[in-house]
C-alpha cells in the first residue's frame, strides 16, 4: 500500500482534479490511500464563516455563499450528470447550515473544528464522485471514523493504539483497491470533529501510513521536490534529491512549508520514506526523506517567515529569568496555543520570535505586562539558514536591521526588520 496526499493547490480546480484522475490512473496497479485536503483556499474561506458565525455578524450567509459558488463552480465544469454529487454535497450542507443556525458554543476551536472540516469532506466527495465515474472500485472513507483524537480542539492528540484498531477494516476492503480519505481533521470517541492543526494533511498522511503499514507516502506539490528556499522568491533555487529524517525535522521546525512539523515522527518509527513530487510534472524523481547510512553532502538552505513578531520580557522586579519565570511565560503561550519559532534569554530579560497573530496580540501582550515590562516589534522577518555560510549570510541579511542572531555549526538564524 502507498499514501499519496495531494493539497489544496491541486485540487483548485476542474482540472487539478483531472490531473490527480490521470496521477492515480498511472498508478492503477497500486493499493492506494488518496489523502485530499480543502479545494484552494477554502480552508480560509471557512475560518470567515467560523468568525461570522461565532461573532453573530451579518455577513455568514454571504461568506458560505462564497464556498458553495466557488465548489459549484468546480462541479459544474467536472460533471454531465450531478446528480450523485449534488445528493452528496446537499447533504453536507444541510449538515453544516444545521450547525450555522444553532447558538454558538462558548468555545471558538468546538465550533472552528465542526466548521471548516467541511472544507475537506466536501473536497473528498467530489474527488470520490468524479474517480468513481471510471472505477466504481474506489471507495470514500470518513477518515473521523478511523482517526481518533482526544478533545484537544484546533490540535488534537491522535490515539494511535485506537485508531490502528479502526482503520485497518476500513481500508482493507478486499474489493477496494483505492481509498480516497480527508487530511486534516479527526473525530473522538463521542464522535465529535477535530482538527490536526493548519496545514495538518501532511501529518494525515504519515499517521495513516504508520498505522497501515504503508510502503511509502508521496505528498503531491506544485514544486518539484524539496528546494534549497522558495522558488517563488528566489530565483538561484535546486532541488534537494535526498534528506534524512532529522534534517527533514530541522526545516520543517524552522519554518519549511512543503513539509508539516509532526510529518516525519510517524514515518521515522517505521522506517517510510517520504516523496515530494510535482503534480505539474509528475514523472520527475522529486525529492525523497529516508533514512540514510551515510552523510549527506547538503547546500545551504534557507528559510524565510514573514508575519513575525518578536517580544522582550523584564520582570517588573528586576529578578533573574530563571525557572520560575519561564514556566510563567510558556504557561501563558501555552494557555494561547502559540509556539516559539526563536528564543534567547539573557540574566533579566528574555526575547522570542512567533508567528504574528492580530486576533489575540493585544490580549496576550496585557497579560504579559501584570509580570513584566513589555517590548516588540511586529515588522519582522525571521530567516533561518541550514548549512550556512558567510557568503550565503551576507547575501540573505545584507544590510538589514538584525534585532536577535543566533548561530550553531549548521543553523544560522536573524530575526531582522521585515
Amino acid at each position: 500500500m502507498k499514501i499519496f496526499k495531494f493539497g489544496g493547490a491541486s485540487v483548485k480546480s476542474a482540472d487539478g482534479v483531472r490531473n490527480l484522475q490521470k496521477i492515480v490512473k498511472d498508478n492503477h496497479n497500486e493499493k492506494l490511500v488518496i489523502v485530499v485536503s480543502a479545494m484552494g483556499k477554502m480552508t480560509n474561506a471557512l475560518e470567515k464563516v467560523t468568525n461570522s458565525f461565532f461573532e453573530r455578524k451579518a455577513d455568514m450567509t454571504a461568506n458560505l455563499q462564497t464556498v458553495i459558488n466557488f465548489h459549484k463552480e468546480i462541479i459544474d465544469a467536472l460533471f454531465e450528470d450531478k446528480t450523485i454529487i449534488d445528493n452528496r454535497l446537499t447533504k453536507l450542507y444541510d449538515d453544516l447550515n444545521e450547525i450555522l443556525q444553532q447558538k454558538p458554543s462558548l468555545s471558538y476551536d468546538y465550533e472552528y473544528d465542526r466548521i471548516v472540516s467541511f472544507g475537506e469532506l466536501i473536497s473528498t466527495s467530489i474527488v470520490a464522485t468524479y474517480l468513481q465515474q471510471e472505477n466504481p472500485a474506489i471507495q470514500f472513507v470518513d477518515i473521523r471514523a478511523g482517526l481518533k483524537t482526544d478533545d484537544n480542539y484546533r490540535e488534537g492528540n491522535v490515539d494511535m493504539k485506537l485508531s490502528e484498531q479502526l482503520c485497518a477494516p476500513l481500508f482493507s476492503q478486499p474489493d477496494k483497491n483505492i481509498f480516497i480519505t480527508q487530511g486534516f481533521i479527526a473525530g473522538t470517541i463521542t464522535n465529535q470533529t477535530t482538527t490536526l492543526g493548519r496545514e495538518g494533511s501532511d501529518y494525515t498522511a504519515a499517521i495513516l501510513a504508520n498505522l497501515l503499514h504503508a510502503e511509502s507516502v508521496t505528498i503531491w506539490k506544485d514544486v518539484p521536490g524539496v528546494m534549497t528556499a522558495d522558488p517563488k522568491r528566489y530565483k538561484e533555487v535546486q532541488i534537494i534529491p535526498k534528506l534524512s529524517y532529522k534534517e527533514a525535522i530541522e526545516l520543517s521546525y524552522c519554518g519549511a512549508s512543503v513539509i508539516h512539523p509532526k510529518t516525519v515522527k510517524p514515518l521515522q518509527n517505521k522506517k517510510i520514506p517520504l516523496f515530494v513530487k510535482s503534480f505539474l510534472e509528475p514523472e520527475k524523481a522529486g525529492s525523497v526523506i529516508n533514512e540514510y547510512s551515510y552523510k549527506l553532502d547538503l547546500p545551504p538552505i534557507y528559510i524565510n517567515k514573514n508575519n513575525q513578531v518578536l517580544l522582550t520580557l523584564t520582570p517588573r522586579d528586576f529578578s533573574f529569568i530563571a525557572e520560575e519565570k519561564l514556566s510563567k511565560i510558556f504557561g501563558v503561550l501555552a494557555s494561547y496555543r502559540l509556539k516559539v519559532s526563536l528564543m534567547q534569554t539573557s540574566a533579566i530579560s528574555f526575547s522570542f520570535c512567533m508567528d504574528y497573530n492580530a486576533m489575540n496580540f493585544q490580549q496576550l501582550v496585557q497579560e504579559f505586562k501584570n509580570d513584566f515590562e513589555v517590548l516588540y516589534n511586529t515588522d519582522v522577518e525571521l530567516i533561518t539558514i541550514r548549512h550556512h555560510t558567510k557568503e550565503i549570510i551576507e547575501k540573505l541579511v545584507g544590510e538589514k536591521t538584525v534585532f536577535v542572531e543566533q548561530r550553531n555549526r549548521l543553523t544560522a538564524r536573524f530575526v531582522v526588520s521585515e
